[in-house]
Parts: C-alpha cells; structure tokens; sequence
C-alpha cells in the first residue's frame, strides 16, 4: 500500500471497542538521501535518516557535543591513552533480530579497518573513515568477550572519542550487510529507535518506530523523510498541513513563519561553513595570486544580506566562530574589485579568463539558496574579467564529482560533525584528505600545515590545541584553497503540533523524542 504525503492517522482496532491512534510525521527537506550505509555516506542528507537508524558507542548529548554512553554503557582508557575498553549493553537487538555484541561492533568497524575483511572492498571506500586518518590512528581492534569492545591506538588522539560518536562509527548488522552485500545501502539495519520500511527514490524514505527499542521508545509511529526540492513548494506543504517539520529554511520565508500561529520556528548558531573552493590541481588556480584575486572579488557581506536575511555571518576562516580555537584576528580577504583585477594582471591574466564556477542544485544547511549564490558569485567574477560558466549535476552525481577533481571551482560546506576544529580542518584541508574521491576538494596539499594538525590531534592540552589551530588557520588564510562565504544559522520550522525536537549544533535530526499532537 502506498503512503500518501500527508499525515497519516491511523485509527486501528485494540482491545474490544478501544482505538488507538497512531501517528506519522513528514519531514520536509531538500534532497533525497544518496544512501544509508553510515559508513560509505558522506552528505547530511543521507545522515539525516541514518542519525534514527542506527547507534554508537558513544553519542552527543542532545544539544551540545558533550559526550554520553550509548551502545556502550561505560568505558576506560589506559593511562598511556592508548587501549580504550568499552562495555557494551546487554540485551541489545539490531532491527533484523540479530544480537548486537562485541563481535558485532568488530565487524561494523573492522569492515572498514581491516583491508582483508570480506566486504572492506566497496565502491567509492570507507571516505569518513579514511578523512579522519582512522587507518593512522588505530592499531587493533578485539572482542575478547560479548560485552567487552577493545581499540588500541597507535598513538593518543584528541578527537578519539568524539570521532566515535559520528555516524560513519556506527553499529550495522553483519546479518544483514552479509545477506544484501552491495544493496545494503538501500536495506539499513542498525538498532536505534527507529526501523527502516522502504525508500521510493526522491519520493519518500519511511521509518517505523522499533518497539523492541533498548532504550525509551520513539512517540512517533512513523516517519517519513520527503524530498522537495524547490523551496516555495515545500513551505508551501508546511503551511497546508502537508508536511510537519523543514529544515534548510528558504529566509524569505521566515517571517511568514513567525507570524503564523500554525508554525513553529527553530534558530541556532550554525557550527557550519559555506566556501567556494578552487581545484588547486587545475590552472590557473595553482597560482596563489588567482585564488587571492578570487578572494578579494567576491563580496561575502552581500551575500549575507541579499540570501540570509541577517541569518548568516560574512566568513573570513574555514572554522566558524563558535568554534574554539577560532582566530578572530585574521582580518580576511577584504571585497576589492580593483585589487583583484590587479593581482590577475600580476599572474598574467589582465583581461581575466574562462572557467567554470560549479554549484549545488539542493539547499543546504550553510547555503539555503545555492543557485542565487551562484549567479551571484558569478556576477562578482565577471566583474574582475572572470567569466565563469554554472553548471549543476544531481546531488549524488555533483558529490561524486567534486570528489574526484572534475570541477574548476565548486560551492560546497560543512556541518561539523563533533565539535572540535579537527573535523574541519583536518577533514576538509589537511593534505591527506586530497586523495580521491578527496573531502579535501581544493585539492591543496601543504606539508606545514600537515605538520600543524598533526601536533593539534596527538595534544591533549586544550590550550595548545587551540594555538596550533590558530596557527593553521594563518596558514590555509596565506594560502587561499577557498573563499569561506558564509557561516549560517541552523532553521528549522514545524507545526504547532510538534514538541520534543531539538536543533543540534551537528545539524543531526534526531526524532526518537519528538511528539506530534494533530
């Protein structure tokens, strides 16, 4: 039977002549998923559905990046910083009705460690794994028993434990990985609150509540994950009843959200960044007087003000300033048509040149509006003698692409996934992270900065953490791999039936606590 795209309440038969409503929440976004094996994804729309499937070890709290148990009840770390022990919940079941147990945390993670596992062969790889240097910082995995989990390092890592919380490190059914091998990606089995029922391809992914959850149920029945793209449409299914919840907030659309006592809003801080990155491998963006040319002609202050509504802060670093570590005081590229014409004269361009400027065709968290971005950057260009063709593909394909070098320069972001700078800068800049299919898509590869992150990840002195970290930012700001544009505020809006959910500075969508009341 086909799920129609509205709420559904479904009124079924109980005990003699009691009735039981039951009841399904339509989130709103703007893209389908690309897939649902947390270890091969690596865009939020994909984790966005994963993030209610599946578990970790350890998990966020639910408005901050501090630390709790989750598969694991507890944990130790030896005193060299080395041997992390993790003691697992008993009782735990994935969706499929197999036993979650250590072994089975071995298979999750050794499937992406261990390069003879049966199934470490994948298309495309194991990316997360790979851009956060996991194959540099463990040494060993061990189950010795069901309920005891064991990783050892190679050396002590900062971010360790909060990279354990990420969606790529989470528990998958072997049963099932085993039985749908490459499919898999469209057959999730985890053990959150949540269970998978079917995706219709950009029509509808559908979850049902797991009642043989370990922990307190999900209030919710169902939940249903709806791509649409254009914006107008999907406000316009917000405010007939359509669609309960949106996020990637069109900001014309803000106000009419406030002011209608149907719906709810929902701000934060956004832990993100928006930047247009030039592919260093390709000319003439291995000039460094071109990439800072590039900076010095786009005007980030209004692009704040004409796509934002005063929802965003003109970017100057690749880390926003919510972040610690955070150097407030480099100054940025400051918007300089003239100086830009001028540094493209220097490196032998003086009547500037042809490219290809490649831009999103989804909302995203740091850029809403991606195709006005676009035109706008591009008018930007055009006035320095730039003459920059735009050109989409879809989602998938424009990730796969990126990835691979293809573009000239490309928009993209980043949502950080843990709240430590590591995870930006690391994962997007370090030079380890510009071998394809790269996260790195400047494809800068610079050995001092390497050096920098290198001792920032192996400190545990937050305060020295945070000076190497200032130090690279000066780093990536002589260098100019991107133009950071932006750093946007979190939206989300719902009906005023919706209680329970919360932003989170990850941008996850957790709904295993929100309740809908017609």
């Amino acid at each position: 039977m086909i799920i129609p795209f509205l709420l559904i309440v479904l009124t079924l038969a109980a005990c003699g002549s009691e009735k039981q409503q039951l009841t399904t929440l339509v989130f709103g976004r703007g893209s389908d998923s690309v897939g649902l094996d947390p270890g091969l994804e690596t865009d939020g729309e994909s984790f966005k559905v994963c993030d209610n499937i599946y578990e970790t070890l350890v998990a966020y709290h639910s408005e901050s990046t501090a630390i709790l148990p989750q598969l694991a009840h507890s944990w130790d770390v030896s005193a060299d910083q080395l041997t992390w022990t993790f003691h697992l919940r008993r009782g735990v079941h994935f969706h499929d009705g197999t036993v979650f147990n250590a072994e089975a945390m071995l298979f999750s993670l050794g499937r992406q460690f261990y390069k003879d596992h049966p199934h470490h062969k994948v298309e495309g790889g194991y990316r997360y794994w790979k851009d956060m240097g996991m194959d540099d910082i463990l040494a060993e995995l061990a189950a010795p028993d069901d309920s005891t989990f064991v990783i050892r390092l190679k050396k002590p890592n900062a971010p360790f434990l909060s990279n354990l919380a990420m969606n790529f490190c989470a528990a998958v059914s072997p049963t099932a990985i085993k039985k749908y091998g490459r499919d898999y990606f469209k057959n999730p089995v985890g053990t959150g609150p949540f269970r998978f029922i079917e995706w219709r391809k950009d029509e509808r992914i559908v979850l049902a509540r797991n009642d043989n959850y370990w922990g307190p149920k999900a209030k919710l029945d169902r939940l249903i994950f709806k791509p649409i793209q254009e914006a107008a449409i999907r406000f316009l299914e917000l405010s007939q009843g359509t669609v309960q919840g949106l996020d990637n907030l069109n900001p014309e659309y803000i106000d009419e959200i406030r002011d209608n006592p149907e719906l709810q809003l929902l701000t934060q801080p956004g832990m993100n960044v928006g930047y247009l990155a030039m592919n260093m491998d390709k000319a003439p963006f291995d000039d460094l007087r071109v990439r800072r040319a590039i900076n010095h002609a786009v005007n980030k202050q209004a692009l704040v003000d004409n796509f934002y509504q005063g929802l965003a802060l003109a970017a100057k670093n690749p880390i926003p300033p919510t972040l610690w570590g955070y150097n407030d005081k480099i100054t940025g590229y400051a918007y300089d048509p003239n100086k830009a014409r001028a540094l493209l004269a220097e490196a032998g361009f003086p009547d500037g040149f042809e490219t290809e400027l490649w831009a999103m065709p989804v909302p995203r968290p740091y850029m809403p509006q991606p195709d006005k971005i676009a035109q706008a950057v591009q008018a930007d260009l055009a006035k320095i003698g730039v003459r920059a063709r735009i050109v989409q593909w879809e989602w998938g394909t424009y990730l796969d692409k990126v990835s691979n070098g293809e573009h000239p320069m490309a928009l993209l972001g980043w949502t950080g996934d843990n709240g430590d700078p590591d995870n930006f800068l690391y994962v997007l800049l370090d030079k380890t992270a510009a071998v394809k299919p790269a996260q790195n898509i400047a494809f800068y590869k610079s050995e001092e900065l390497h050096k920098v992150l290198v001792a920032a990840r192996i400190s545990a002195d937050r305060d020295q953490r945070s000076k190497l970290y200032q130090q690279a930012q000066e780093i990536i700001f002589h260098d100019a791999p991107w133009v950071p544009l932006v750093h946007a505020t979190q939206t989300a809006a719902f009906h005023r039936g919706v209680s329970g959910f919360k932003l989170h500075p990850t941008g996850s969508k957790w709904f295993h606590s929100t309740a809908f009341t017609p």
